[in-house]
């Protein structure tokens, strides 16, 4: 038998980890029909059959799980090696590549990054902001060394990332000070068929303030969706509506955006999360975001 080719044998192994030809081309930013042919070669290298299809779904043969479980430990392994070699010599400046979620406000994107920034080694930081879904997908094809979130990745293939719970704050409402000022009085039933703000309605943090208006019998109207944490708050200025931020970030809020605060919900909280591509953190720049999660405030 001839040497195998890693190439084909990476193909296997994201078609695999994917679940479907489908799925493994985007990833690979390959077409179906190429990949189909690599795949094809790369069984007839093997001697055997890797997938069966069931219900229009690929599954493992025999074969197939066993190349699998040897493809796990190599891309396990060149994939810490390359992490381990991106990240260099301490003289060298340390790339690191983050999407941050269009969702999370940038204050608290920048508080998250800069543990990474103070590391004793010169940073060159790129960042890209996108909706979660995208960003996990620059993950997998390796563009990114880490995605900030504040929900939790698809449980399609939970094999391939590794989740790490960052900061969590309660909620709190904020409106123009006229607004604001009005609304305080009689709070919450004073924000009866008032104007709603929201980033993201498929937020997590959103179906829990949702909750808690059912629970205060609080009937609001949503009048805008806007999926970006900076253009809400100028919304909000401009006595647009009420909208929602961290209470970590309450007074810098007030401060850049001149609103005001309504009140802070103890009982609506917004998690954020790093994610990585693997459990052991070899690149220097994500594991200093991952274990200074402690330090940053929670309120």
């Amino acid at each position: 038998m001839e040497n195998l080719n890693l190439r084909h044998l990476y193909y296997f192994w994201v078609i695999s980890c994917e679940g479907s030809i489908a799925r493994a081309s985007e990833v690979l930013d390959l077409a179906p029909q190429t990949l189909s042919g690599q795949l094809a070669t790369f069984e007839g290298a093997v001697g055997g059959r890797l997938f069966s299809r069931e219900r229009r779904q690929l599954v493992l043969t025999e074969l197939g799980h066993m190349v699998r479980s040897y493809a796990d430990e190599i891309f396990e392994l060149t994939g810490q090696l390359s992490e381990t070699l991106r990240a260099g010599p301490e003289h060298r400046p340390l790339s690191l590549s983050a999407g941050i979620s269009a969702s999370i406000h940038k204050l608290i994107a920048y508080y998250l990054l800069h543990p990474a920034m103070k590391l004793n080694r010169p940073v060159q930081l790129e960042c890209r902001t996108g909706r979660t879904e995208d960003l996990l997908l620059s993950l997998k094809r390796k563009e990114l060394d880490v995605v900030l979130t504040d929900r939790m990745p698809q449980a399609e293939s939970p094999e391939r990332f590794a989740v790490h719970p960052l900061s969590r704050s309660t909620i709190s409402l904020f409106a123009a000070p006229e607004l604001a000022e009005q609304l305080k009085t009689g709070f919450p039933h004073s924000l009866n068929h008032q104007p709603l703000l929201a980033n993201a309605t498929d937020a997590p943090y959103f179906e829990k303030l949702m909750h808690w208006f059912n629970l205060n019998n609080v009937r609001m109207n949503l009048v805008a969706r806007v999926d970006d944490s900076a253009l809400i708050k100028v919304f909000g200025r401009e006595g647009l509506g009420v909208f929602a931020a961290p209470t970590m970030i309450q007074d810098e809020v007030c401060r850049q955006y001149q609103v005001a605060l309504i009140a802070s919900l103890d009982e609506v909280t917004d998690q954020l999360f790093a994610v990585s591509r693997s459990r052991k953190l070899a690149h220097e720049g994500v594991r200093a975001i991952c274990e200074a999660r402690q330090g940053i405030f929670e309120r």
